[in-house]
């Protein structure tokens, strides 16, 4: 039987949490956070429809009972902050949450969108925000750095997707001491491969790694192809964990956000926290096999 909830170790004032019970921890050693974790872009904004509360819930629970981390959101996300603050109410604010949101405005309005971010999750202090995409980053960073210095925030990071502004976000991890990092890295979109995942790296920057099924596409795109015999080395029986593993297993990478409304889909996605993980070649044949299907 799996437990529902987990203590919190703590190893000093500035250090992520480390998930502990009687099972090994599916933490990455480099960051103390299991290595799949939960977006809400889209699935989440479902406004005030009860029922797609409860399904929001329900999938907030399975990720608990799995073992929890990272749930990522943004002001961005119409409803969804407000509807992870519903299923954390529900759930009794579990310790095996580690909460993550963003800011998303002019630094001027920053403070404000942040304090209601902070109601709206029902939380008293984030484990980590975020500035989204760049957004006036210098100055929403000084308020973030801020927030962290008077010990309201465990932990500072900055944001992009798609691809975009890779150059100026390498800037910001060269010259500015941050904890995290959030990039779209998925087998196809590999380009933070060649600088950013190496440079977070070398710097210990963590990384979230977003759109990792291109929004649910890659799935769709491999859905009925025969897995290759091969992945059974890697414990692999679908392809969300063929997927999943793939980034999960790159040195660089915390965990990967996948987005679900979905129990089954949550409870297959953490599935691929398990299980031996690919090395260096045979990610490589894990990227040129879907690269030629």
């Amino acid at each position: 039987m799996r437990t529902s909830r987990r203590d919190l170790l703590m190893t000093g004032a500035a250090a992520l949490g480390v998930l502990a019970s009687g099972r090994p921890t599916t933490a990455r050693p480099s960051s103390g956070i299991p290595a799949v974790g939960l977006g809400s872009w889209i699935t989440f904004n479902v406004g005030n429809d009860p029922a797609l509360r409860d399904r929001c819930a329900r999938v907030m629970a399975a990720f608990v009972e799995e073992g929890g981390g990272v749930i990522d959101s943004s002001p961005m996300y119409g409803s969804a902050q407000a509807v992870i603050g519903d299923g954390l109410g529900r759930l009794g604010h579990p310790a095996s949450v580690f909460s993550a949101d963003k800011v998303w405005t002019s630094a001027d309005r920053g403070p404000a969108q942040i304090a209601e971010t902070t109601r709206l999750w029902g939380v008293d202090r984030f484990d980590l925000l975020q500035v989204h995409n760049l957004l006036d980053w210098e100055a929403n960073l000084e308020i973030l750095f801020e927030m962290k210095a008077a010990g309201r925030l465990g932990h500072v990071g900055i944001t992009t997707s798609h691809g975009r502004r890779h150059r100026e976000l390498e800037t910001v991890m060269e010259h500015h001491a941050i904890d995290f990092v959030q990039l779209t890295y998925n087998i196809l979109d590999r380009e933070a491969e060649e600088r950013l995942l190496p440079l977070a790296h070398e710097r210990g920057i963590r990384v979230l790694c977003n759109r990792p099924f291109r929004r649910g596409w890659l799935p769709d795109r491999l859905e009925g192809k025969p897995l290759p015999e091969w992945t059974a080395d890697i414990a692999v029986s679908t392809w969300p964990q063929f997927l999943l593993k793939f980034i999960i297993s790159h040195p660089a990478v915390s965990a990967a956000i996948p987005a679900t409304s979905r129990v089954d889909h949550l409870r297959e996605n953490k599935s691929a926290e398990h299980g031996p993980m690919p090395d260096a070649t045979m990610r490589s044949r894990m990227a040129a096999h879907v690269a030629g299907l």
